[in-house]
This record gives C-alpha cells, sequence and structure tokens, in this order.
C-alpha cells in the first residue's frame, strides 16, 4: 500500500521557553508526517544537555515522567524516516556528543552527497563512526575543529559537505539554525512570548500558538543564544533549488512552505491539470488524503462535483497481520474503501499527487472499477517522475519508476486506467508562480543541482551507505 515517496525527517527547536521539552513534543507531534520510524528529544537546563530517543511515534515515545526529566528552557527534537539502510534506535536523532568544544546535539533533514567520502577520509585519520548516517559525519568533522568558537567549528564542518541540509544544533545555552546554500529544504522561525523556535513546517509554529517570523535564508545560520539572536551567512551562495516535492505531497496543506501556502499550490496544481487533462466524466474523486486539494481544484475548474469516493481507514497502524486466505486488495482495501453509491455507474476521475512504482494506483483503480465505476480516467498532479533524488527524499531506484522505464501508454495499459494523464512540468511550476530557476525539479527531469551518482549501482551503494 505504501507505495510513496517518504520525506526523511522533521525538526523542531525552541530556545528560552520554560516547557521547552513540552513544547518541542507538540511540535513534533505536528510534524510526525514527515517521519514515523522514530523520534527524539535533547533538552538543555544551561548547564548539560539530557537526550531521550526511542522506535516508533511521538505519542508513543513520550509520556509525563519522560518529558519532565528532560529539564531546561531550551531544546531540539526530530521524527525520522529512514531510506534503504538501518533503520535501529542508534540513527534515531538527535545525536549528542562531547568534544573540546563542549556538548552539543544535532537534528538534520536532509541528505549529504559527499558524507561516504568524507567518512572515509575521516576513518583513515582515526575517528570511530557508531551510526550509519551521513549526520555523524558532520558531527566528527565539528569535534576535528581547531576553531576557537562553536560557530566558527560549525561553519568549518558546514563548509566541508555538499548536498541538502537544514539543520538544528543545541549547546548548553543555543539553539543554532543553519540552511544549506540551495535551501532543498525547509526551515522556518518563529516566536512565542520570549522564545525562538525554529523548525521544519509552520503548522508546528500552529500548535503551540506560535507566529511566523520568516524562513530561514539558504546559506543563513541563525543563533538565539543567551545574548539574544544573530544571523550569519557564512557559506558562498549556490543557485537555489527548493524542493517541489515538498508542494506536491510532503508538507501538510495547512503549512506555509518556500513562503507559499501548501494548500493554495496544490489546490492550483488540480485546476492547471483539469486545464490540461479536461475530459468527459460524472465526478472527480480524490485518492486520499494526499489527493484531496488538487482534486478540489480539478473539480472547481472542470466545473465537475467532488466526491470522497475512497473513505480512508485513519486508525492504520505501521504494520498488520495479512489473513491467511487472500482478500483481493487486502493490502489497500485496509486503508482506503471505496463508497459504492458514489461510484457505481459513474465515469469516475480520480485525482492523486504522484505515481512512483505503479502498484498502488492499478488496485486503487480495479477497486474502484470493482465498486461499479463504468470509468476510471487517473490524473496525476505531478509530471512522471523519472529519477531518485540525492536531497532528502527515499526514492527507489530509477529501474523501480514505473515512467522512467514505460510509455505512458504502457503505464495506462498497466493501471488497468479508460485513460492517465500528468501535470506538466510547466504547469506544475506554474503553481508557484512559474519560478523555474528556484526549484529543485531533479526527479522530473534527472538534471541534479549538484553533481551526485547518476548510475544505478552508485545510488544502490549511495542509499545503503547514507543512511538518514
Amino acid at each position: 500500500m505504501f507505495d510513496k515517496f517518504h520525506d526523511e525527517c522533521g525538526i523542531f527547536g525552541i530556545h528560552n521557553h520554560p516547557e521547552a521539552s513540552n513544547m518541542t513534543y507538540l511540535g513534533l507531534y505536528a510534524l510526525q508526517h514527515r517521519g514515523q520510524e522514530s523520534v527524539g528529544i535533547a533538552s538543555s537546563d544551561g548547564a548539560r544537555l539530557q537526550l531521550t530517543r526511542a522506535m516508533g511515534y511521538v505519542a508513543d515515545a513520550f509520556d509525563e515522567d519522560k518529558l519532565k526529566a528532560l529539564a531546561g528552557p531550551f531544546a531540539i527534537g526530530h521524527v525520522r524516516y529512514s531510506t534503504s539502510g538501518d533503520s535501529g534506535l542508534k540513527n534515531a536523532q538527535p545525536f549528542l556528543i562531547d568534544c573540546a568544544h563542549g556538548e552539543i546535539a544535532i537534528c538534520h533533514n536532509g541528505n549529504l552527497v559527499n558524507a561516504q567520502e568524507l567518512r572515509e577520509g575521516l576513518v583513515a585519520r582515526g575517528s570511530i563512526f557508531q551510526t550509519t548516517s551521513d549526520t555523524e559525519v558532520l558531527l566528527h568533522l565539528y569535534a576535528r575543529s581547531k576553531a576557537a568558537t562553536v560557530e566558527d567549528a560549525l561553519v568549518e564542518a558546514v563548509s566541508q559537505v555538499r548536498g541538502a541540509f537544514s539543520l538544528i544544533l543545541l549547546t548548553k545555552d543555543s539553539v543554532i539554525t543553519v540552511r544549506d546554500p540551495h535551501g532543498f529544504r525547509p526551515l522556518v522561525i518563529g516566536r512565542l512570548g520570549d522564545a525562538w523556535i525554529a523548525c521544519s513546517e509552520t503548522c508546528a509554529l500552529d500548535l503551540i500558538g506560535a507566529s511566523y517570523e520568516r524562513d530561514v535564508e539558504p546559506g543563513e545560520m541563525f543563533i538565539a543564544g543567551p545574548n539574544g539572536t544573530r544571523s550569519i551567512k557564512p557559506f558562498p551562495p549556490a543557485p537555489l533549488s527548493h524542493c517541489i516535492f515538498e508542494h506536491v505531497y510532503f508538507a501538510r496543506p495547512d503549512s506555509q512552505v518556500f513562503g507559499e501556502s501548501v494548500n493554495e499550490v496544490r489546490t492550483e496544481l488540480g485546476r492547471v491539470l483539469a486545464r490540461e487533462t479536461a475530459i468527459e466524466a460524472d465526478t472527480v474523486v480524490p485518492v486520499p488524503d494526499s489527493g484531496v486539494c488538487a482534486a478540489l481544484g480539478y473539480a472547481e475548474e472542470s466545473g465537475l462535483p467532488f466526491n470522497m469516493g475512497l473513505i480512508r481507514n485513519h486508525y492504520v497502524g505501521r504494520t498488520f497481520i495479512e489473513p491467511r486466505q487472500s482478500i483481493r486488495h487486502f493490502g489497500v482495501r485496509v486503508k482506503l474503501n471505496p463508497v459504492r453509491s458514489l461510484l457505481a455507474g459513474k465515469r469516475v476521475v480520480l485525482v492523486d499527487d504522484s505515481i512512483v512504482r505503479g502498484t498502488t494506483s492499478r488496485k486503487l483503480v480495479r477497486m474502484i472499477k470493482a465498486a461499479g465505476a463504468r470509468e476510471v480516467h487517473l490524473r496525476i498532479s505531478c509530471p512522471p517522475t523519472i529519477s531518485p533524488c540525492f536531497y532528502g527524499v527515499d526514492t527507489p531506484r530509477r529501474s523501480e519508476l514505473i515512467a522512467a522505464t514505460h510509455s505512458l501508454e504502457e503505464i495506462r495499459t498497466y493501471l488497468e486506467a479508460d485513460t492517465l494523464a500528468y501535470l506538466s512540468l510547466d504547469g506544475l511550476l506554474s503553481a508557484v508562480s512559474d519560478r523555474r530557476g528556484s526549484y529543485c525539479t531533479s526527479c522530473y527531469t534527472g538534471q541534479y543541482p549538484i553533481v551526485s551518482p547518476r548510475d544505478e549501482q552508485a545510488y544502490l551503494q549511495l542509499a545503503l551507505k547514507l543512511d538518514k
């Protein structure tokens, strides 16, 4: 069923709040969609750092006693979704170390494309790694720095890595935020009274009643410390490469990402999709929940009625036990079920955000037809995905991406849809003000803003070694 891309984590940090760990817990609750494998919170009371990490969801990992033990007015937290590497507790973040610069904890959203090269050099010079995460490379570089201050050591470490990184770090009295010069992954700054907050999405600010102040700028280091806040831009500028897939799928629709409302962008994707791929039909049905906004836009533009013809079970856990006796489409049906009264005899426009391998889409088309639909016209609110991502998104090998290896008609035939159409790349970019130079679209074009392994074997090695 889970034939979707996954963002690899969500991060949150707060400085100068009497209930910092509680606020971080709530912030991570709002960011749970960005990672469900593990969760962690590190806090500081001004003298020392404390850390708690666990596998599973935020609600399962923390209780009142655990949060009470994370004392102090400063805290950072992380929710994680791993790639194909080790998903054990050793890779759960934040990571916490004590070195010549003092204690520091780190949370990372992104992927460092040169981490393996740096790791091999560090090992050759005597470094001992405890995890398979690319984030640990940054900590080793930081610990080895001879710089006089924490900030200078961080700048020296970060200057050596390439790729996507939104970082939140905690020292005994400061919360430090760093974003890569390309601005791949989102990172925002908020305010709650005298407290400063940094987090992946604005929905986390909303939950705790904080105000959105601004985005952390690409290449910026923002420091909230004992003497107030400061901002520096110590890294060379680079072309902007915001991840377009944040708007297509990852971010919550109630968030503002890269300065734009996710809900508005997704709804506009649906409007453009209707203009580009109109067809005679009776109803527009979204694949919940990710296809809802685009389906609303499609219905609005086309004049067709919008109906929730698929109902999602919101109480599905991470795993379930399949019955020994085969049930048709069991994996999909445990999460989604058709409303026959809305589908029977209808020509259905089924709207989804993306197709990865195509296995889930095929089951959904079959399910809707089995519910009595006369026709199923599948519409996708982004272009065909033809390339893997190296910048913080869990994507399969190129050979597993159905659009990379099959024509549009071959995909339609496999999915058993009556028609199939994707949004064009120009249509996608028009929904985000057509700022072609500001967004990374490598998953649709194969053109990467930072040099990465292109061949499949190199990608496999990267995925196995740079687990984040």
